[in-house]
């Protein structure tokens, strides 16, 4: 009987570890392997209960214990690769490294997973040796997840997504100063909110002035997001585009495996991303200029028929209101598609606005479907 993999977990007590840990713990996961549990600073205390896990915590940082593992699964974030990836692949580690983080993602040696579209690569990747496996972007995998019956049909000859991303994607302070600002914002004026007769403008001015107010929390965003949006995400690399915009062209194409972007056989994907009010889930609306003019029934079969995870809202008000929204997405694994028609710029051109909670599709769920696609091939 085959020896059944010891698997390492860092970072598990933030959010998207948190995330990841509950999918696990739904889905059985646990029951398929060792656990080890690491911590950067409460080493030696009692680990997570799950089956098959080890009673303690261990120290993130001990290279020798985390050599012990087959896995390493890792939701610490990019600071913490970068210090260990390289001294424990330097010290002759050859297990899989499976990371939320972006830091290894273009690197030759690594396959960015989310499966329902790359399988077939990432087979590919592990069979020659590849050890580094990679969640991607979280607003690239929800668009791709998106878009994979036009992709799969072969029928997109660039897109332009406009993204409209919750402040939990920036982290868990982000979502606590988020809701800091809204209160802020709301005690500024309670009382004139008291008072139906209160003149709608001066409540308008208050406000306005309480979201540019100094003393407005703001260390994590370093300005207003709440009754205010941010359009810009992630550092700016010199040339009027963030990283965030960067990586959807980049990632999207390795994803695929395709040329990278801009040269013959690529996926052009540009857009601009905006940070907004949402607490959870990234919002995206997409304009695709496809190769056919494909009827519109066609096109929602396509999209509806390429993953199980896909729902198609109808283009009406009542649907959108109601199904097309962050609120209702929130938690679930499904990611709605909407607001399909086609454009008066000409034949080809599509609207799609696609919203998908970014914890889920978008960070923990492709690694753990990364380590079960593992735990199959040792089969």
């Amino acid at each position: 009987m085959r020896k059944a993999m010891k698997v390492g977990f860092v970072g598990w007590r933030g959010m998207v570890g948190s995330v990841l840990m509950e999918r696990m713990a739904s889905e059985r996961d646990f029951d398929l392997f060792r656990s080890r549990f690491f911590s950067a600073s409460n080493q030696g205390a009692t680990a997570p209960a799950v089956q098959g896990g080890e009673a303690r915590l261990h120290d993130a940082n001990d290279l020798a214990t985390l050599g012990e593992c087959d896995a390493i699964v890792t939701c610490q974030g990019g600071d913490y690769t970068a210090a260990v990836h390289p001294r424990l692949r330097g010290a002759g580690w050859r297990g899989y490294w499976i990371d939320a983080a972006s830091t290894l993602r273009m690197n030759e040696d690594a396959v960015i997973v989310l499966d329902p579209l790359n399988r077939d690569l990432i087979r590919s990747a592990v069979a020659r040796g590849v050890r580094d496996c990679i969640g991607g972007n979280c607003t690239v995998s929800l668009m791709l997840l998106a878009m994979h019956g036009l992709l799969k049909a072969g029928v997109v000859e660039w897109v332009s997504a406009m993204t409209y991303q919750a402040a939990s994607g920036a982290g868990a302070q982000h979502m606590r100063e988020l809701l800091q600002q809204m209160g802020y914002a709301y005690e500024s004026v309670r009382d004139q909110l008291a008072d139906p007769g209160s003149p709608i403008l001066q409540i308008d001015r208050v406000v306005s002035e309480a979201l540019r107010s100094a003393a407005l929390p703001h260390e994590n965003f370093g300005t207003a997001l709440a009754g205010n949006l941010i359009a810009w995400v992630d550092r700016d690399l010199g040339d009027g585009v963030s990283r965030e915009e960067w990586k959807a062209g980049a990632e999207a194409n390795k994803i695929l495996g395709r040329p990278a972007m801009g040269t013959p056989g690529s996926l052009i994907v540009e857009g601009i991303c905006v940070r907004i009010g949402a607490m959870r889930c990234h919002s995206q609306a997409l304009t695709i200029k496809l190769s056919q003019d494909l009827p519109l029934s066609q096109i929602e079969d396509l999209i509806a028929g390429a993953n199980e995870w896909v729902e198609v809202v109808p283009n009406t008000r009542n649907d959108t209101i109601a199904r097309l929204a962050p609120a209702h997405v929130s938690g679930r694994l499904r990611i709605a598609v909407g607001r399909l028609r086609k454009l008066a710029m000409g034949a080809g051109y599509l609207s799609m606005f696609t919203v998908g909670d970014q914890l889920l599709w978008g960070a923990a769920e492709p690694l753990r479907r990364m380590l079960r696609m593992l735990l199959d091939l040792q089969d």
